[in-house]
This record gives structure tokens, sequence and C-alpha cells, in this order.
């Protein structure tokens, strides 16, 4: 016998604070939920952990069999990255296209596409955050409709601010507040339409609260004593998010199979710094020694405190006019003018011959990517022995390999040897403000020159940072490089949980733990639905339930 199932993400929504906030009694229509069913953990991959997860979820696939593992391409055969969005469904479809057998609703998911073979509605990049995916709808009315009589969401494509903009941080919990208002009359809407054998929404919101809030709740963040609002903003969000959960599942009848899920969670952001600005200057230093690009600073000595008042209105602005200069007066005048006024300099001063892409340039291009300091350097790729390409989580390196590469200057042969190098030397990177490394570790993704797997992700290295935030680092022979304002101050953590209500699950149990991989299958189970023998993940109730009523 079919079931109806409803399942709703939090979208990185952590574990850790979620039941820190359960037990302290903030969040109460998920701890009602939890006491009503189970609750279990789920892991998810450790490295691309910001990039990944949606597919993942989507196809019951991991990255290794999809080979998709970032929006950002690198276009072998080229210096180009391409930015390619959510993954294309081509081999492996969303788990919801089931066919007319089962009727489907899915609201709000992103990084998907528009499945012909779901049967229902489908309505994308309302609300999500980085949707990677455009908003549209099937059947094509309904998202005109919903805009109609609810408007817009309006933090769509604008929650992407900085820590030290007051103004902004208010726009956006307001937005994020007003859109959770918003996504319960449509999520009743579409419920109230009929009993779908399937109902998947996701809230964009608590992924949004994340990024930008983090810092002013989470007491172990660097800039936590010195945050102006002296408010939980983030607690304030998850706290309208729980409302809204308990307004949408209201009525549910008491045979639907409810899910509430996180297929990754948050912490404090160790990864935007690291990834996008430090990582590529270190790999310049490297690949040219003696010289600096960006952000030189004096190794040895106790490192300046903490940029608490950023001129720019933008991190990339912040980080830019840092660049480094052999001319005192040009550098001193950098600092001090607005970004629009350095072209001018370069003409009254002259400017090297190789330099590095500015933002501006990039933008000229019309370059997706020109916000990403990794690709200011791209000018210098063909000649470095590995470069950084651009990331949300991790530190992605590329080894300037000859013959894979146009330009390739390292010899196939001695492609291990340039990989156990570059891994000891970024071991040798240290915060200078706590004495301790700030590599965990460094994952190889290829074992030899030759694995040229298509689906293998572009990146021959993968930099795992350590827990603790770093503006600033240092290396023996590459010397200081920042300190440089914090990006976002939240990032992504490879945990979720879910919680699951229903017949025949007890109340107050402790749900078997798994991998995100897992929830598409376990939902197609609920459903009384066939799981595809591709899938990577298996259900995570067939060892807890003995059946499902047929």
């Amino acid at each position: 016998m079919k079931n109806h199932v409803i399942a709703i993400g939090l979208d990185a929504a952590d574990p850790i604070l979620l039941e820190t906030w359960m037990s302290q009694g903030h969040l109460k229509n998920l701890q009602k939920l939890r006491q009503q069913g189970g609750y279990g953990r789920l892991t998810n991959m450790e490295y691309y952990k910001a990039e990944t997860p949606w597919t993942t979820f989507l196809t019951g696939c991991l990255p290794q069999k999809t080979g998709y593992w970032s929006p950002f391409k690198f276009q072998e055969g080229t210096y180009e990255v391409e930015s390619v969005e959510a993954y294309s469904f081509n081999e492996y479809q969303p788990f919801y296209a089931l066919g007319d057998d089962y009727r489907v609703a899915v609201f709000d998911m992103p990084q998907s596409t528009l499945a012909d073979k779901a049967n229902g509605s489908q309505v994308l990049a309302w609300g999500a955050h980085s949707p990677q995916t455009p908003s549209h709808s099937q059947p094509e009315t309904l998202l005109k409709d919903i805009n109609h009589r609810y408007g817009k969401h309006p933090a769509l494509h604008r929650d992407h601010g900085d820590w030290w903009d007051e103004g902004y941080l208010n726009r956006l919990e307001n937005a994020l507040k007003t859109g959770l208002q918003k996504r319960v009359g449509i999520c009743k809407d579409l419920l109230e339409q009929e009993q779908w054998n399937l109902f998947l929404t996701i809230f964009g919101e608590t992924h949004s609260a994340g990024h930008d809030f983090w810092y002013l709740s989470q007491p172990d963040h660097p800039l936590y004593p010195h945050r102006r609002v002296q408010k939980d903003s983030m607690l304030e969000v998850f706290e309208a998010a729980d409302r809204a959960l308990g307004e949408i599942l209201a009525d549910v009848p008491e045979d639907t199979y409810v899910v509430v899920f996180s297929v990754h969670g948050s912490g404090n952001n160790t990864t935007d710094v690291s990834s996008m600005f430090l990582l590529p200057e270190f790999l310049y230093r490297w690949s040219f020694p003696g010289q600096v690009a960006i952000a030189p600073g004096k190794p040895g000595t106790p490192p300046p405190p903490l940029e608490l008042n950023p001129k720019r209105k933008t991190w990339t602005g912040e980080i830019w006019q840092r660049k480094h200069d052999a001319n005192p007066i040009k550098r001193f005048l950098r600092r001090q003018l607005p970004s629009k006024f350095h072209p001018y300099l370069d003409r009254i001063f002259g400017a090297p011959k190789e330099d590095l892409l500015s933002p501006d340039q990039l933008r000229e291009q019309d370059h997706a990517i020109f916000w990403q300091p990794t690709m200011w350097y791209s000018s210098f790729w063909s000649k470095m022995k590995a470069f950084a390409i651009p990331s949300f989580s991790e530190g992605y390196i590329r080894i300037n390999l000859e013959g894979r590469e146009p330009q390739g200057i390292v010899k196939p042969e001695d492609y291990n040897a340039v990989c156990e190098e570059l891994i000891q030397e970024l071991h040798r990177l240290v915060n200078p403000r706590t004495g301790e490394p700030v590599v965990k570790k460094v994952v190889r993704t290829r074992q030899s020159a030759d694995d040229r797997d298509p689906k293998l992700p572009d990146a021959d290295l993968v930099v795992v940072w350590q827990e603790t935030p770093a503006d600033v680092v240092d290396h023996p022979t590459c010397g200081r490089i920042g300190p440089v304002p914090y990006r976002r101050t939240g990032s992504h953590r490879d945990r979720g949980f879910w919680i699951a209500r229903g017949p025949q699950i007890e109340p107050g149990s402790t749900l078997p733990q798994g991998h995100g991989v897992d929830l598409s299958p376990t939902l197609l189970e609920l459903m009384g639905a066939p799981i595809p023998e591709y899938m990577d993940g298996k259900p995570l109730l067939q060892k807890s339930l003995v059946t499902l009523e047929q």
C-alpha cells in the first residue's frame, strides 16, 4: 500500500546546535516532533561538503558515481573555470521522478531540476539559498500564481553580505522572517490541494542565517566578543522556522509519515578565508619563491589585532586593496582610495607586465566567479606548479600537469613527488594567533598522474582545514599571509540529522545513524515506492521496521 510522506529539510541546520537549543526549550515544535517519533544523526562527505550534499540527497548517489563535485567546473585542456550550477540529472534523476504511479509536490528544493517524470507540482528557486537553478515551476503558471498571491521571497539572491554591515544584517533578518511567514501559507495551500504521496520542501532561511549570523550567536567565534548587535539573530530565525514548521504540520493526518532533516550542518567558518584567499596566495608564493601578490605580513612578530572596521563595502574589495606594490606611495594610495580608482594608479605609477586579474577585469569579461580571489591568480596558473581553483568549502588544488594542462610544467613522473612535497609544506602552515597548524589533513583524489577518470574531482589535492578560524598564517619559507578580514562567519560541517514520525515509529526512539545519501531511499521506502538499484544509499529504517504495512 502506498503511504503519504511529508519531508521538510532545514537547510544547513546543525544537529549540535539544534540539540542544544531543543534542550534549552527554544525549538518547541521540533522537540515535540522528536518526542512523538525518533531522532538520529547523519554524516556526509568530509570534503566538498558544501557543494555536494543536495545532489547526493536528490539522486541517492555519491559524487563518485554522478561525477558532480561543484557548481564550478575546471575545463580540462584550458585554464578556464566555468559556472555550471546544479547537476544536470541526465544520468540520474531526482528520486521523486517516479512517473504516473505517485503524486508528488516539490516546493523550493535547491540545486534541482524540473523533472519530467515527476507527477505533480514542482516549484524551484522561490526562496532557496543559492538555488543553482532558475526560478520556474511545473506547471509553468504555478510560480506566477504563488508570487501573485504571496509575493516573491525577499531574500532570494539577496543573502550575500558582510558581517560588518549592520544594515545588511537587519535587512536579512527581516527578510528571512518574512520569507518564513510566506512559506507557511504556500505550503499549507499545496498540502490542501490533495494528499500527496510525497510533499517535499526545504527551508533555505536556516542556511542563510547560519552564514551571516553565526558570530552573533556562538561565543567561540573570534568576532563574538566584538559584535555590535547584542541579540542572537540566528536563534530568532531558527525559532521562526520552528514556528513555521509547527503551523505547516498542525493538521497533518496521523497516518502520514513526517520527516524533518538536514543533510549537512554548520559551524565557525574555517573555509572562506583559508580556501578562497590564503591558499591561492600560498601557492603563488610557493611557485614563485620570494614573490608576494597580496597581504604580506611580518613573520616572527605578534599578529595585529583582528580587523574589526573594514572600510570597503565587500570582502573582496578589502582583500584586493591589500595587493602588494613595490612603490610605497602606490601601496598607500591603494589602501586609501576606493577600488574604482585603482586602475588610475596603474596608469600613473605603471603596472607590472604580468599581474593579477582584478575583480573589475574579471567582471568586464562577464566572468561569473569574479568575486573569488582564487580567480585573480588565473593569469599565472600556466606558470605555477600547482594552483587553487574556486571553492565553497575546502581548499582545492590542481597540479599543473604536463600532458593534461595546455602548458603543464609538472612531468607525469614527478606528479607523486610534487603532491607529497606540497602536502608536507601545507602542514607547515601555522596560525600565529594560536601557534597551531591550520591544516587538518590533505586528501589525494588521484594516486597517479595517469588517472583521468572524468568523474573524479577537478582537484588533485583537497585541503581540510582545522576547526579554528584563521585570518592569518605563517610559513617558514613563504612568510606571513595576512591578517585579512573574516568573510562569512558560519560555514558547513559534514553532519546532519533526521527526525521521523508516523506509523510503526516508536515515540522517543533513537533512529539509525546513516549518511545523507541514505535519506532519499528512506523516503521512498516510507512511501512504499521502489528503490532504484543504482542508488548508493540504503533505507535507514529497514532494520528498525520489520515491514511497512503493504
